[in-house]
């Protein structure tokens, strides 16, 4: 549950902001527009705590209860129960959950030539980027002459998620799809759910077109998740399911983890943009709205050494909210998760955010190179003014997908190697087992396990 000390929506700059009270005593002024603002480090360093586990609460246990029930449904009644969860929480009924390819096909055709240009150029760097990632077969050679390796091989089914919802993102078709077939993946099975007309966003499906998927499912929700992991007459059961999702379909995946593999467990988008005297505000605005504008628990926080942009962000905050198509998106998530934070230096700053460890970490200072080293913990780095997050978004190169709500501290981005399993390759000689055999039975009647030992006795008589 949001805290309601936090809804009203503000509009003044506010100082010392207790984050145990999350909210109490800050002034609703008009216009409205929230940013509170911290300087003791403190109580900084709880407040982002607070916000990096803004999704927990008791109510999870109710969601999860209900993710649960729709996922024994469809994994007993299959299609049919996909037909009438997506009436229920669609709104539509599709004749067929399956989009042909030549509808993708049609999608792509119909898309602006423009348009189509942004993402074969998204789609080209995001190949490259990702084909650099291929990890190489290890073959080495013991001390007797021993083989020992690792070899990589793709799974065979990859199952991807492309929500629908507040907006559309051909951007993930691109940033899962890609590295899948960059991995080898031989069936690549997308899942998006429907629009109000039954089908999916047409974009989508010309970013599948574009990226080489060629099965396409009409379904969407915790319901997708689950024909993903246990497979229905209409839809595979796949090895590895990624791509982000609402709440339900988080949960899902954490559900069937186990049954199939899974990215991560992504939460809402979220940036901590660190700043010094050189960032401009209106640069540092846009960029807190750009993940304001995805979703009311986006998390926007700027930590910053000069009190002049401290103070003069709101104000570009609101001079770009007045014409913003998503502002009451925008306004609610900094109501709720919106922060500013004034650091004595920008080594205070980077020991901040790696408490935090954000999904995005913008360095908007004048030496971004010298401070990234001081960074441990974050899912991307955007160094430097001429970089903004969006970049990362679209077509800089490395994945979008990342670890979100203080995750960066032990998960990646997504990669090729999400597609991939590692095998193990043992090849011992007789010299090999003869010089190291009376250690391998010694460690195995350690543990009690004859025919662990037995199984080298009778190989060296």
């Amino acid at each position: 549950m949001l805290n309601p000390l936090l809804n009203p929506l503000l509009n003044s700059f506010v100082n010392e902001v207790d984050p145990s009270q999350q909210g109490a005593g800050l002034q609703a002024l008009d216009p409205p527009l929230a940013l509170a603002c911290l300087r003791d480090p403190e109580l900084a360093g709880a407040r982002l705590a607070a916000i990096a586990q803004r999704t927990e609460g008791s109510a999870m246990a109710e969601q999860q209860e209900r993710v649960a029930s729709i996922l024994e449904r469809v994994r007993h009644e299959g299609d049919e129960a996909l037909f009438d969860l997506t009436q229920r929480f669609d709104g539509v009924r599709p004749d067929s959950l399956a989009i042909p390819p030549e509808r993708l096909a049609q999608a792509w055709e119909a898309t602006a030539p423009s348009l189509r240009a942004a993402l074969e150029l998204a789609h080209d760097r995001i190949t490259a980027f990702h084909r650099h990632q291929l990890p190489a077969d290890l073959v080495v050679s013991g001390p007797h002459g021993e083989r020992l390796g690792r070899r990589w091989r793709p799974v065979a089914r990859a199952g991807l998620y492309v929500p629908g919802g507040r907006a559309s993102y051909p951007s993930t078709v691109l940033m899962n799809a890609v590295p899948a077939r960059v991995a080898g993946v031989a069936r690549i099975v997308m899942v998006t759910p429907p629009g109000p007309d039954g089908e999916p966003n047409p974009t989508v499906l010309a970013a599948a077109h574009l990226a080489g998927v060629r099965e396409v499912y009409r379904v969407g929700g915790a319901q997708a998740i689950a024909a993903l992991a246990y497979g229905t007459a209409s839809i595979p059961r796949v090895d590895v399911i990624s791509g982000p999702g609402n709440l339900w379909v988080t949960l899902a995946k954490k559900a069937v983890y186990g049954q199939v593999g899974i990215d991560s467990l992504a939460g809402p988008s979220e940036v901590l943009v660190i700043a010094d005297h050189t960032a401009r505000a209106d640069q540092v605005a846009a960029d807190l709205m750009a993940q304001a504008e995805h979703d009311p628990l986006a998390a926007a926080i700027l930590i910053t050494t000069s009190e002049e942009l401290a103070a003069a962000v709101p104000a570009a905050v609101a001079a770009q909210l007045a014409r913003h198509p998503r502002a009451a998106i925008v306004r609610q998530a900094l109501a709720d998760w919106g922060l500013i934070v004034v650091c004595a230096d920008l080594v205070e700053a980077a020991g901040l955010s790696d408490r935090f460890a954000p999904e995005h970490l913008e360095l908007l200072v004048e030496n971004p190179e010298a401070l990234a080293e001081r960074i441990q913990h974050a899912g991307a780095i955007f160094l430097g003014s001429h970089t903004p997050e969006a970049v990362g978004d679209y077509l800089a190169g490395p994945n979008h997908t990342l670890p979100t709500s203080g995750t960066a501290r032990f998960a990646g981005a997504l990669s090729v190697e999400t597609f991939l399993r590692h095998t193990s390759l043992i090849q011992f000689n007789r010299e090999a087992l003869e010089a190291t055999g009376a250690a391998v039975i010694e460690l195995a009647e350690s543990e009690g396990l004859h025919s662990h030992a037995e199984s080298v006795r009778r190989r060296l008589v």
